[in-house]
């Protein structure tokens, strides 16, 4: 499905993905325009990231990290360069291809939880199995298990909007790592989080990674970057 791209535009600057990389970065910018005028986010950004890597961005507010993190989570399509994935050249892919590119790879951390506020707990756990078309009887096996390893059972039937901030958090975490997918984006995965399941959800972070996963993170923490192999550092949009 994914190989069906579009032709790249004219001023494509790569014609591959870097050897042994699960992302690659080319020349990657956005920006605002204002009249005659333009605010950029990003300038330039070209890096690698290795299948197994846990990377962490990091920077002051304003930086770019976020959006950064939302290009590589293909929600954003609004930049300019090159971003390979696994191979696909998603600057090259239609609005469609990049949806399922990312629901066949990607669990995403979103900031501020972005929980499906019609759905149970069980319910928005469930669905990034059924995207993968994971069988009912799988599925149900999976989230209890899912539900007993993040101690949430007991919330198992309620709505978003009956959890606190904390609670919506690890079942965020709980929903983007419930598939087991190739990459984990995490965007303050642990920002709403007491110190105790903080470190917990670091701890499960660090196996996940141990055992394959690629996670990159946007962090403030120093803590929480230590448990990374490398640290990426934005500076009003350009890495530094």
């Amino acid at each position: 499905m994914f190989g069906r791209s579009r032709p790249a535009p004219v001023d494509t600057l790569s014609s591959e993905q870097t050897p042994g990389a699960l992302i690659t970065l080319q020349h990657i910018e956005k920006y605002f325009q204002h009249g005659p005028g333009r605010t950029y986010v990003l300038r330039r950004i070209t890096l690698d990231i290795r299948e197994g890597e846990f990377v962490s961005v990091m920077g002051p507010s304003g930086a770019g990290k976020s959006t950064l993190l939302h290009i590589l989570g293909m929600h954003d399509s609004d930049w300019s360069g090159d971003y390979w994935f696994v191979g696909h050249p998603v600057h090259a892919l239609s609005k469609k291809e990049r949806a399922e590119l990312h629901k066949a790879y990607i669990g995403f951390v979103f900031q501020s939880y972005h929980l499906l506020d019609h759905l149970t707990v069980y319910e928005n756990l469930e669905l990034p199995l059924s995207y993968r078309n994971v069988k009912k009887g799988e599925r149900d096996s999976i989230v209890c298990d899912t539900l007993d390893r993040f101690q949430i059972v007991g919330k198992k039937d309620l709505f978003p909007n009956q959890l606190s901030g904390g609670q919506q958090q690890l079942v965020a975490v709980a929903r983007a790592v419930i598939a087991n997918p190739k990459l984990i984006l995490a965007d303050e995965p642990t920002g709403n989080l007491h110190s105790d399941q903080g470190r917990e959800i670091m701890e499960l972070f660090k196996r996940l990674n141990t055992a394959g996963t690629t996670i990159v993170q946007v962090t403030h923490s120093e803590t929480n970057a230590s448990y990374g192999d490398r640290i990426i550092k934005l500076s009003d949009g350009w890495i530094v």
